[in-house]
């Protein structure tokens, strides 16, 4: 009988998984796609670059949504035994609640172990293969972000403003520049002629003029100087790290495992550079975990349940997420504040849902509410308090 009650719900929470997974990273990858658009329309990305933006995208949001799928899978697999009394037979049955324990733990271990893949591995891939992505768009297509009659800033601390561009070829016509790269010194150059040279390495292009004048305005030492000249060429950067390696730099969250350690254990300069790390490594690690303690924190919250409505269900493992992540931006906060180790910032969530868990199923098993009474009337007190001080106010009496 127990063999037979760890598969049916095992089974049971598979399908509200994966409805719940695809439906969260839908929703998520919708939030990529002004950034994929602004992509496709400054740098004439095709069809083949934005599917890979998009696969590159998912890793980074699962990372989130296989959590929060494990966690309402589990509460709405719950939900449905108990509105359908199969709760009340089992116990009938002389079969205690804690039976309901081993199949959602093996569905929790197992939700982690692909989370903690993801991570790990997916995460650092699917963001350093965005970031490296959008890079050679950049690099191949920059004269594309360059726009006749619109005031354009694709260059750090330089203003261009261009008349109009032969589409044939891609000469510039009448253009206007701000250069305010030094902040003592501000070019400002007009030049009747064009064009944008782009170097083998990609990182650097020169805008070659004709036909102009550059007005020098020194800050400084309150001087205007004016010097036509019949080609000039500006160099630009265009703002695309790379290491000494020529390789780009990656962000902590660009690194796979052993390179976040390896940088952590080498790194001697801005102690908070290496908090910042040490969040970034935890992190990997704190948000798998949640499956386990947002998994386990669904069985109470379920058997509880007087709804059969899924789609409370499902409200109700939004809001205790949400409260999961407002305590790990919180802790992120304080670890890279320095009040705290990183390791309290980051774990910190899980302890507290996981605690909450266990107190909720031991009440549960007590058959007692999950919230007491006296917490209960604490909070209405409150609530009548807070409106009786607010209908006394001086405002709402003059209203």
């Amino acid at each position: 009988m127990n063999t037979i009650l760890n598969r049916y719900i095992f089974r049971e929470l598979l399908f509200p998984f994966a409805i719940c997974l695809a439906f969260l990273t839908f929703m998520f990858l919708m939030t990529r796609i002004p950034e994929i658009t602004n992509m496709v329309v400054n740098y004439n990305a095709g069809l083949s670059s934005v599917f890979m933006l998009i696969l590159y995208s998912v890793p980074r949001f699962m990372e989130f949504t296989l959590p929060m799928s494990v966690m309402i899978s589990v509460l709405l697999t719950v939900m449905r035994m108990s509105n359908d009394n199969e709760i009340i037979a089992l116990k009938g049955s002389g079969i205690s609640i804690y039976r309901l324990i081993p199949p959602v733990i093996l569905f929790c271990i197992l939700g982690m172990i692909i989370s903690l893949w993801i991570t790990l591995w997916g995460v650092p891939w699917g963001r350093f293969s965005f970031s490296t992505k959008g890079v050679e768009l950049a690099r191949a297509t920059i004269n594309v972000a360059l726009k006749e009659r619109q005031f354009n800033n694709t260059f750090d601390n330089v203003m261009i403003y261009i008349t109009s561009i032969d589409l044939k070829t891609s000469e510039f016509s009448d253009i206007f520049i701000e250069d305010s790269r030094n902040p003592q010194i501000v070019n400002i150059t007009v030049a009747s002629k064009g064009i944008l040279v782009s170097h083998a390495s990609g990182d650097n292009h020169t805008l070659r003029l004709a036909q102009g004048i550059i007005n020098q305005v020194d800050i400084a030492g309150r001087s205007v100087n004016a010097v036509n000249f019949d080609t000039y060429d500006i160099n630009f950067d265009t703002g695309l790290s790379t290491s000494e390696t020529g390789m780009q730099e990656k962000d902590f969250d660009e690194m796979y495992l052993n390179e976040l350690l390896d940088f952590i254990n080498k790194w001697d300069g801005d102690p908070k550079v290496v908090k910042s790390a040490s969040m970034e490594l935890h992190e990997k690690f704190a948000i798998p975990f949640a499956c386990i303690s947002l998994g386990l924190l669904s069985v109470p919250l379920g058997v509880r349940s007087v709804s059969s409505r899924r789609s409370s269900g499902f409200g109700i493992a939004l809001s205790f997420f949400l409260f999961y992540y407002l305590l790990l931006a919180a802790g992120w906060s304080v670890g890279t504040t320095g009040h705290y180790p990183p390791a309290i910032g980051m774990w910190l969530p899980d302890i507290i849902m996981g605690g909450a868990a266990i107190y909720m199923f031991s009440r549960v098993v007590k058959e007692q509410p999950l919230v007491p009474d006296s917490v209960l009337i604490l909070i209405t007190k409150t609530r009548n308090l807070v409106f009786r001080i607010k209908n006394n106010s001086p405002e709402t009496k003059s209203r």
